[in-house]
């Protein structure tokens, strides 16, 4: 079951208290920044990993300025559709509403997710050639270690996408194959404590190399990781060995 904590008490919580009840996940950022981006890109997690859980999720952007700017990014980088919250009122049947902000940042009444800043020296980040990279590179530490982000994090994570979507691509050539039991256990358990995303991404890391798992439940797991991570890590399947 998903636990995430909450930066107001420090206590975990369920972020779905009530079955097939709606949570409403609130992205709130003062504007666009790179700091802004990883509180979208923290929610969208938290969206995707509730949907995974089979509870309804409605994603809600609550930003001050620069919507524009903002929409832009929401879409370069993957992350699921977030309605405005200057058009909307309460959920029909909402159980529970997340805010997702940054740190130090508004501290509105119920559950908060804090996200901690990011120290960039890429100017325009939303901008970059790769935003799957971007995407990767601010999701990488935890959600509470601040970062900093300019070209060489960029380009590591540009080199990691690479050498994991053509592995993906050679695995899927082999016969498909069940997600071994230890992967899914070990993916849901990482990703079910706080969003522990670096934990998701060590078990990559051994599935990729381990001895004697077949390559199509390779193949399985990287996709089935992928509906939370949003890296696309299935996207060169079909080209040229």
């Amino acid at each position: 079951m998903l636990r995430i904590t909450d930066a107001r008490t420090g206590e975990s919580v369920d972020p779905a208290p009530v079955r097939r009840g709606l949570t409403r996940v609130e992205a709130h950022v003062p504007g666009y920044d790179t700091g802004a981006l990883r509180v979208l890109l923290v929610a969208d997690l938290l969206v995707r990993a509730l949907e995974l859980g089979g509870t309804p999720v409605w994603g809600v952007l609550t930003g001050e300025r620069q919507h524009a700017e903002l929409r832009v990014a929401v879409a370069a980088l993957g992350i699921r559709p977030l309605e405005d919250r200057r058009d909307i009122g309460p959920g029909l049947g909402e159980a529970q509403v997340i805010h997702v902000v940054q740190e130090g940042g508004s501290t509105p009444d119920g559950v908060r997710v804090a996200v901690a800043p990011v120290h960039s020296d890429v100017p325009d980040a939303a901008q970059v050639a790769d935003p799957t990279a971007l995407r990767l590179a601010l999701l990488s530490p935890h959600r509470s270690t601040p970062m900093r982000l300019d070209a060489a994090v960029l380009s590591e994570a540009h080199d990691t996408l690479v050498r994991r979507r053509r592995a993906v691509a050679a695995w899927a050539r082999q016969p498909s194959r069940p997600i071994p039991d230890e992967a899914r256990t070990r993916l849901r358990t990482a990703w079910e404590d706080d969003l522990d995303v670096p934990a998701v991404l060590d078990v990559l890391t051994w599935v990729e190399s381990a001895p004697g798992l077949p390559d199509g439940a390779r193949f399985e797991t990287y996709a089935y990781a992928d509906r939370l991570l949003g890296l696309d890590l299935t996207r060169d399947l079909g080209t040229p060995a």
